[in-house]
């Protein structure tokens, strides 16, 4: 069970001199306040790093917000201001004039206890005071202790109670490999921690492991394998197309699957998303990436990315899961989470590392996909 709770911005908490009060206690903790409007490449990486598996990078980019800096690295951050947010618990909300949306929020673990969080907590709501807002919505917080906290700070009251549950949705795994993430979709759906039915798992390779995991679930296992001495490529997407579609999808999901699906596949199937082993760019057309110390990175698409990074001896990798668009990795990101690359001295080594990370990852984007699909839906 959550809460969307409603803050009133109209007494002088959250007036101008508020603000300057905020920025004292923040020096107090040896850090400085600065305000960032949209996507901030390295906050955004930061935010992905400390509150992994989330999308709250993607939150904080739809709108404003205060970052804390401590020697030039971050501290901390709340947002505000956010707009075009597509999840159902807004729905009632994201049209009032009166109204602006606060959070994401957070402090990095160890600067909790300085005072950071309260001084960002009150300049984030000056802000939207500032705005000309006369509310700050505080949505989906769950948990008693910080939704009394929140009370308590702000003086909110609850103003919508729910659950996350967004109704099942029937998916279709694509998977050419040994299948480790197949099967931890696979464990995930039938423990009933994501709210899928999985009506089967397709594999180009009759050997794939994946196969064996949907066997081992009670899943159909469906080999489309391409015949190259007797058929054409065309011959052989539309045989996958056809196989998918019988399937009958809301949602699919390349989980290791190593085939270029044609743009037909994308027109009938535009909800599809895949998981790659990189740390991509939120920006599609972008061709590098700001890492968590504010390293920049080449953005490593294609199938050999894990390669790729251990030849370019870059000290990130991580793993991102986007739609899947005609342009090879290119598409929108649901989630993303980077990791050290930390002495990874081959690909196995670096798969290794990145594969508890990537089960994780893939069930926040999906959990995402499902709370945006309900918001469209509905």
């Amino acid at each position: 069970m959550a809460v969307n709770l409603l803050a009133a911005l109209d007494d002088e908490r959250y007036g101008a001199s508020a603000l300057a009060r905020a920025h004292e206690a923040a020096a107090r903790a040896g850090c400085v306040l600065r305000r960032v409007d949209g996507v901030d490449e390295r906050l955004a990486a930061w935010i992905d790093l400390h509150f992994a598996p989330s999308w709250w990078s993607f939150e904080a980019g739809a709108g404003s917000a205060w970052v804390a800096e401590r020697d030039g690295e971050i501290a901390g951050f709340a947002a505000f201001g956010a707009r075009g947010l597509k999840f159902p618990w807004l729905r009632a909300w994201r049209d009032r004039g009166d109204t602006g949306i606060f959070g994401p929020y957070g402090v990095a673990e160890a600067q909790r206890g300085s005072g950071i969080g309260e001084a960002l907590l009150t300049a984030a709501l000056c802000a939207l005071r500032a705005a000309g807002y006369a509310f700050a919505l505080i949505p989906a917080v769950a948990g008693e202790r910080l939704i009394a906290a929140y009370v308590t700070r702000t003086r909110a009251t609850v103003v919508d109670e729910f659950d996350y549950y967004a109704g099942r949705f029937r998916a279709t795994i694509l998977a050419s490999g040994a299948g480790t993430n197949a099967r931890s979709v696979l464990e995930r759906a039938r423990d009933g921690r994501l709210p899928l039915e999985v009506g089967a798992v397709l594999a180009n390779d009759p050997r794939a492991g994946a196969l064996d995991a949907a066997r081992e679930h009670g899943v159909e296992a469906v080999v489309v394998a391409w015949d190259r001495a007797r058929e054409t490529r065309a011959i052989f997407d539309a045989r996958v197309i056809d196989a998918v579609a019988g399937t009958e999808p809301d949602l699919v999901l390349l989980l290791g699957w190593m085939h270029l699906l044609p743009p037909a596949f994308m027109r009938r199937f535009p909800e599809t998303i895949n998981l790659h082993p990189s740390f991509l760019p939120l920006d599609p057309a972008a061709d590098s990436v700001v890492a968590p110390d504010g390293t920049v990175i080449p953005a490593l698409r294609g199938a050999h990315a894990l390669r790729d990074a251990v030849r370019a001896h870059v000290p990130w990798t991580g793993v991102t899961v986007h739609y899947v668009t005609e342009a090879t990795d290119r598409g929108a990101v649901l989630v993303r989470v980077p990791v050290p690359v930390a002495g990874a001295t081959d690909d196995a080594m670096l798969r290794e590392r990145l594969r508890p990370v990537e089960f994780a990852a893939v069930a926040a984007a999906i959990r995402r996909w499902t709370f945006e699909c309900d918001d469209e839906s509905r």
